[in-house]
């Protein structure tokens, strides 16, 4: 009987060691991704969020995860992120889904809706209120994982040309906006256009559009815009703009389960990281506006524009609704989900801001 125990603690060990060793080397073993961003090289917030994810994802994994970031001046296609995503020519790519709706059009509701959630309301969404599930759902069909990859908080409306005094003045307008945003506009008479960051600039200078928005002081100082359009309109259409970390599925399963949760970890705190950099640069860059650039007005629709877009984004949506179930049950998520993050949004940093402004 001594023997026999003896013989099993034996066996026990062996299969402990073996398991030891294989563990041990299964952690020794680097995995390489390759990234696709739709930036250019050095773009900053949008272009340092991958950068502060894969640092930490190398660090967390003790080296074993390394990632490698291509910026759009070198793959050469900013605009076809997702295929090359889609089509395994790189791993992981870093954009925003509302890019994508030409060619899977309930992608868009991922970024951020006019008239929609704030950023830690859409957060929560996201998180908690299942705007993940919903969003999994969209992205199955063509082997992706989409995660989110970084706000800008409540983006300013653009930079206008001449002064916007009635919906009259925005027939026949040519701007650069994307998204549902774009859509809303069309139905005012405005031709919207999507354009590449790194031909914003020259776009506007030449008149080749007659208005653009970008993202906020946070961006808008570093192109230039200020310099060559007067009217800095506030937001309504982008309130809380989320960028995407997007990673084909074949690359993902063959991460061993725990570089998958290093993954999500670093993709989850380099999102929250932009958002806190973006709130941080547009305070500081609002300060430069406003001491030296006196010049650039700062305004806000009228009401009857505002009346307006609200009234055509209410019949977009309505119509996006009953042309497609799964845009219905996303926008239908996102309603009720706003409606009840918004109550406790109103009754805390709305009714504290409102209460220390009256002082």
């Amino acid at each position: 009987m001594l023997k026999l125990a003896q013989l099993k603690r034996a066996v026990v060990a062996a299969v402990c060691g073996l398991l030891l060793a294989n563990g041990a080397q299964a952690d020794e073993k680097v995995y390489k991704l390759k990234l696709a961003e739709t930036w250019q090289a050095d773009f900053p917030i949008f272009g340092d969020a991958p950068r502060n994810m894969a640092a930490m994802a190398e660090k967390m994994s003790n080296g074993r995860l390394k990632i490698t970031i291509d910026s759009a001046n070198k793959h050469k296609s900013p605009f076809g992120v997702f295929d090359m995503v889609k089509g395994g020519q790189y791993d992981m790519g870093h954009s925003a889904s509302y890019y994508w709706k030409g060619k899977v059009p309930n992608t868009l509701y991922f970024t951020t809706m006019p008239f929609g959630m704030t950023a830690p309301e859409q957060y929560s969404w996201f998180y908690y209120g299942g705007g993940m599930q919903l969003m999994e759902k969209v992205y199955e069909p063509f082997g992706i994982l989409s995660f989110p990859g970084g706000n800008t908080g409540n983006q300013m409306g653009g930079w206008f040309q001449k002064e916007i005094n009635s919906v009259a003045d925005l027939q026949g307008l040519k701007m650069r906006i994307p998204g549902f945003a774009g859509e809303v506009l069309a139905k005012l008479g405005v031709s919207p256009v999507n354009i590449a960051p790194g031909e914003l600039y020259t776009s506007l200078e030449r008149r080749t559009i007659d208005a653009l928005e970008w993202v906020g002081p946070s961006l808008d100082l570093r192109m230039g815009f200020h310099k060559i359009a007067p009217y800095y309109y506030t937001g309504w259409h982008e309130p809380a703009t989320e960028l995407q970390f997007m990673i084909n599925k074949k690359s993902w399963d063959k991460l061993p389960a725990d570089l998958q949760e290093i993954l999500r970890v670093a993709m989850r705190t380099a999102a929250y990281d932009m958002y806190i950099q973006s709130y941080h640069e547009s305070s500081e860059n609002m300060a430069v506006l406003d001491t030296e650039y006196p010049n650039v007005k700062i305004k806000t629709f009228p009401a009857d524009v505002m009346a307006a877009i609200e009234k055509a984004n209410s019949e977009l949506l309505a119509e996006k609704a009953k042309e497609d179930p799964q845009a219905k049950e996303i926008l239908d998520s996102q309603a009720a989900y706003m409606k009840k993050a918004r109550r406790w949004t109103d009754i805390s940093d709305k009714a504290y801001l409102n209460s220390i402004s009256a002082q």
